[in-house]
């Protein structure tokens, strides 16, 4: 898998193009191959306007996926783009007691999965989608981001 990342906001700390091409790579798994992942840091001002525009949601936001169409994907290699705001994933590392780099993947791997078809939006999907989240994160050495939360706002 190749990554190439554009930087449009200075970034304190922030995970590799080795990382974050490990990350991505494990959220594929098989389908990883000759693919091709791009990456924009965006600064809050840019999250919030891609997110009003194509999802509707005023705000700054962790991670964007932009799938590329199937036919363009199958001729180019290209997956599509993920769009980070590294301000965003700090505030919520910081507020959910996560350590930073774990949260980065956990974008890293929802985004991914997002450009693979997984999504959120119903129950079950969410769900599924959870559950590989989970098992790619544990092969990766990290825990499971959701019983963090869950333990953080329940107990």
């Amino acid at each position: 898998m190749r990554i190439s990342i554009a930087r449009g906001v200075r970034v304190g700390w922030q995970p590799t193009a080795r990382e974050l091409r490990a990350w991505a790579t494990a959220a594929l798994g098989r389908a990883a191959g000759e693919r091709e992942l791009s990456v924009l840091l965006a600064g809050r001002a840019r999250s919030r306007a891609l997110n009003a525009r194509f999802r509707g949601s005023d705000y700054a936001t962790n991670v964007l996926s932009f799938p590329v169409p199937e036919e363009a994907a199958a001729l180019s290699g290209l997956l599509g783009e993920l769009v980070i705001c590294p301000a965003v994933l700090q505030r919520e590392a910081r507020a959910q007691h996560k350590r930073l780099r774990a949260h980065w993947a956990h974008m890293v791997v929802h985004g991914v999965l997002h450009l693979i078809g997984y999504e959120h939006e119903q129950d079950a999907a969410a769900r599924r989608m959870e559950r590989r989240e989970i098992r790619v994160l544990r092969r990766l050495g990290f825990a499971n981001p959701y019983r963090m939360i869950s333990e953080r706002t329940h107990g």
